[in-house]
């Protein structure tokens, strides 16, 4: 079986700038690859300094002169529906793109137009039931939040599951009555170019949404350091985060970084073995194991530790590594080839570290590509680095304990603090160990099921500010304080002498 190149592909990737497709001004332009020979498929225009300049005055421009800010918000709604409606449509089309660019195993890559479609419909139906906050001192005050969009947004978004983690700064940024600059991981442009056809086909005004294409060093940084953006959204690596922010703070720009993990799963010895195998295997190989929340420490007591061991192995040894295009398949090949040789210059070191019980190298009947073997170290000790360092790929380290106090204190010995997992089926346990956790989000006895009314963000290295439901509405706009005096002002007469 050959991996399936999507039909209707276009001759190159353009920036999408104040309602038109264009090359960047100086023609420059960057080489895609696909991560099952590592072949180039498509040129991408390269944004320089230049070309962002232009995409933000559009933005600007339709900031303060179009219709989009000062739209009821039942308007935007309704505009943000439609573009749900087409998103969904064309589910298959996106699930090929998404397979075919980032090497996400098909089956995974189906349902991110759904999950991108929701994305746009909580946020119509939320700005349609936003209510802000009025307070009034009976005969004599009125005090109400006026809530207004801030202006341009600039997004800078991932290459794991890009579609879907682009809709989740859009939708937020669009609804709220922002227009936006979005700049997509030049690894995996390819979706971002299907937002303008999109957004154009629901009647967004021209100017709202303009993308640009090219390298975070060059085409981010541009965007950061611009005067007429005064928000940025980020995800990605905490390096680069940290750099985001030192770059934007001498504007006092607002921030919002959703950065690194290397996430905690906690197995106690009265877990449901079963649904904790389930739920940690799936969490660190699920999406290639490029995933922000993978619970990639594994956390088990002594009590269960070898048999817990050789049956995620077990496990491991079995998972289905393919070409995306097959529907059997369960691990992928990896987005690029400078991110394979991270993963698996990580392996090299784990084997030095911990040991070896599943997986270490390619997988057999894969020499080329960007192909990793599901791997698994055990005994792994908590100053390993395979413990402490964000892999971003289909490697996970177990390591025991023997009470709660060590397996709290080895679930925060990271510099991460993003999501954790507990297994456990004491109800008392588990709710204290989660509030102990230090980190943004706890499931217990869950995979990873988020809510969307609920807040995503992380601790310590692993970001700045949150993001989902009123706190995305929160992050997007100021709120303007209104007093009014019902009855006199009460103000002291300075300057008025004598007078009465």
């Amino acid at each position: 079986m050959t991996h399936i190149k999507p039909e209707g592909l276009p001759e190159k990737i353009q920036h999408f700038i104040d309602g038109k497709f264009v090359d960047s001004i100086g023609g420059a332009e960057f080489e895609v690859i696909e991560p099952v020979s590592n072949e180039v498929y498509i040129m991408s225009a390269s944004a320089q300094k230049e070309d962002v300049d232009l995409a933000v005055a559009s933005a600007k421009r339709a900031f303060d002169e179009g219709p989009w800010p000062k739209m009821l918000p039942r308007e935007r709604s309704r505009i943000l529906h439609k573009i749900a409606d087409i998103v969904e449509s064309r589910d298959e089309q996106l699930a090929l793109i998404e397979s075919w660019d980032s090497g996400l195993p098909i089956t995974q890559a189906k349902g991110q137009a759904r999950r991108a479609a929701e994305n746009f419909r909580f946020f119509a139906d939320l700005i349609v039931a936003q209510e802000d906050n009025t307070f009034k001192v009976p005969g004599r005050q009125i005090n109400y939040v006026n809530r207004k969009p801030i202006g341009v947004a600039g997004l800078i978004t991932p290459w794991n599951v890009p579609f879907m983690q682009e809709s989740w700064k859009l939708a937020p940024a669009i609804a709220t009555g922002n227009t936006v600059v979005m700049k997509p991981a030049s690894y995996t442009p390819l979706s971002a170019a299907l937002w303008p056809e999109i957004f154009r086909e629901a009647g967004l005004p021209e100017g709202v949404f303009n993308l640009i294409l090219g390298s975070g060093g060059v085409a981010g940084d541009a965007l950061v350091k611009h005067p007429d953006v005064p928000l940025i959204s980020f995800t990605g690596d905490s390096s680069t985060g940290a750099m985001i922010s030192t770059n934007a703070a001498p504007q006092l720009k607002s921030l919002s970084l959703e950065l690194g993990g290397k996430s905690p799963s906690v197995v106690f010895a009265d877990a449901d073995l079963e649904e904790a195998l389930d739920a940690t295997v799936f969490s660190v190989f699920s999406l290639n194991g490029e995933r922000c929340t993978a619970g990639s420490r594994v956390l088990v007591h002594r009590d269960i530790y070898d048999d817990f061991v050789e049956r995620y192995a077990e496990r491991a040894k079995n998972i289905v590594v393919g070409l995306p295009s097959d529907p059997a398949t369960e691990v992928g090949a990896l987005v690029h080839p400078s991110h394979f040789e991270k993963v698996m210059s990580y392996v090299e070191i784990g084997k030095g570290e911990g040991r070896l019980v599943a997986g270490g190298g390619r997988p057999e009947g894969f020499p080329e590509g960007n192909y990793v073997a599901p791997t698994v170290f055990a005994d792994v000790a908590p100053d390993a680095r395979i413990f402490q360092e964000e892999i971003f790929g289909p490697v996970v380290a177990i390591t025991p304990f023997d009470t709660d106090e060590e397996a709290l204190e080895l679930a925060n010995n990271t510099k991460y603090g993003l999501a954790a997992y507990v297994w456990t089926s004491n109800l008392k346990r588990a709710h204290n160990f989660a509030h102990g956790i230090e980190s943004g989000m706890v499931w217990l006895n869950s995979n990873n099921v988020r809510d969307l009314r609920t807040p995503f963000g992380g601790v310590k290295a692993s970001g700045l500010g949150r993001e989902g439901g009123y706190r995305s509405v929160d992050f997007y706009t100021t709120q303007q304080s209104i007093q009014i005096t019902l009855n006199e002002a009460h103000s002291p007469r300075f300057g008025a002498g004598s007078a009465k």
